[in-house]
Order: C-alpha cells, then structure tokens, then sequence
C-alpha cells in the first residue's frame, strides 16, 4: 500500500477541492469499499503534502462550521502524474504474472 494513500487523495483532489473527512468517505465509496483509509492516515497525508508544496489549503466556514479545504497544485499535479505513471507499471507487470500460465 507504499503510495497508494497520497495518490489516491491527489487524484480525487485534482478532481475538485475537498475537506479530509470528504476524502476519506470518498475514497471508501470510489473504491467499492476495497480500501478503507482512515483519518489517521489520509490526514497526515494531506498535511505531508501540503508541506511538499503538491497542495494548497484554504479555511471555508460551511453551515457555521470551519472546515480546512485543500486542492492541488501544480507541482501536485505532476506528483500525481508521476505516480499513476508508477502504479501502472507496477500494476501491469502484476497482471502480467497473474494472467501467465502455471510453467511447473
């Protein structure tokens, strides 16, 4: 699961802007339940993030409660080009093995 949560949250940020607990719904439901990250981690990612400089943050009062916002910037976007780019990879050479016939 190395990447998965920062590439997950990039992806889905770069779709529209969110708050961290929206991600961790919207993640859960994108996935069909497959992958399930808590606050625990999609918050320290977020905030990992936003330090590398791939995210930007904004407070947003919503229904008079304050609530931090977080969209992704240009150098998030070419992070997140970078990691699709790996996981496919990654994930094509793993189909490749599970799709080979048994040679035993």
């Amino acid at each position: 699961m190395s990447g998965v949560p920062e590439l997950l949250v990039l992806r889905l940020l770069a779709r529209r802007e969110m708050y961290g607990y929206e991600l961790v719904k919207l993640i859960k439901a994108t996935t069909r339940d497959a992958i399930a990250l808590g606050e625990g981690v999609v918050y320290p990612a977020l905030y990992s993030l936003e330090q590398k400089g791939a995210l930007k943050a904004r407070r947003k009062t919503v229904n008079g409660r304050s609530r931090v916002y977080y969209s992704v910037t240009a150098k998030g976007r070419k992070r997140l080009q970078h990691l699709t780019e790996q996981w496919e990879r990654i994930s094509n050479g793993v189909r490749s093995v599970l799709e080979e016939p048994s040679r035993a």
